[in-house]
């Protein structure tokens, strides 16, 4: 089993007080977090390959869970995102591509199903998203900057800050990844890693908050409607 990172020893909240967000010159003194390598990423771009995906997803009590979509560059273009969407266990990390019609359905199953937590960060966008493009309601997902918001913190925390309160290291994301074509079909090396890292530090994040915050958050503050 690939585990996520331990906390850090002081990130229980004393007294009931959020820990400081690292400034931005702190961050870059901070070691990187631990990545999974491609050797942990499977690219779903089929049905049958959806089908295998879902198997092993099912198994678990909770995902990490992240969207992304091809860059917008005019005023006004609407987004036909998501065009990747992003399932992650504590083992593995799938990457969902949706420009097979059967794939998209069972992406859309997974995510609709109840029972299993999907967290993430900032899930209202891709609420609404995956809504229009796959026509289905998500269930059970799990906001975690609201989780945060309810542990006393009033920035937007993100998955940087997040991991630097969390586990004391630096998570590093590709700019260059961050504004690539997710709408093609032959993603790159480099946007397999980024996506699947962005839903399985997710995941570790989800882990770390039941493990030292008390009275479990991982029910609550789910994604706003």
């Amino acid at each position: 089993m690939l585990l996520c990172p331990s906390p850090g020893s002081d990130s229980r909240y004393a007294g009931g007080m959020p820990l400081p967000v690292p400034s931005p010159e702190e961050l870059l003194l901070l070691q990187p977090f631990a990545r999974i390598g491609l050797d942990r990423i499977v690219l779903v771009a089929t049905a049958s390959e959806a089908a295998r995906a879902a198997d092993v997803l099912l198994r678990a009590a909770a995902w990490g869970f992240d969207t992304e979509s091809r860059p917008t560059f005019q005023a006004g273009e609407a987004s036909e995102g998501p065009h990747v969407i992003q399932l992650a266990t504590l083992e593995q990390a799938f990457v969902f591509q949706l420009h097979d019609e059967a794939c998209r359905a069972v992406a859309g199953e997974l995510l609709a199903r109840e029972g299993i937590v999907k967290a993430g960060f900032g899930l209202r966008e891709d609420r609404r998203r995956i809504q229009h493009k796959l026509g289905v309601e998500p269930r059970e997902l799990l906001d975690l900057d609201a989780v945060f918001r309810q542990r006393g913190y009033r920035r937007q925390m993100g998955i940087k800050a997040a991991v630097a309160v969390l586990f004391h290291r630096r998570y590093q994301k590709s700019k260059r990844a961050t504004t690539s074509n997710w709408a093609r079909r032959d993603l790159s090396e480099a946007q397999l890693l980024y996506a699947a890292n962005d839903a399985w530090a997710a995941l570790c994040v989800y882990h770390a908050l039941r493990e030292t915050l008390t009275g479990s958050s991982a029910s609550a503050a789910p994604a706003g409607r």
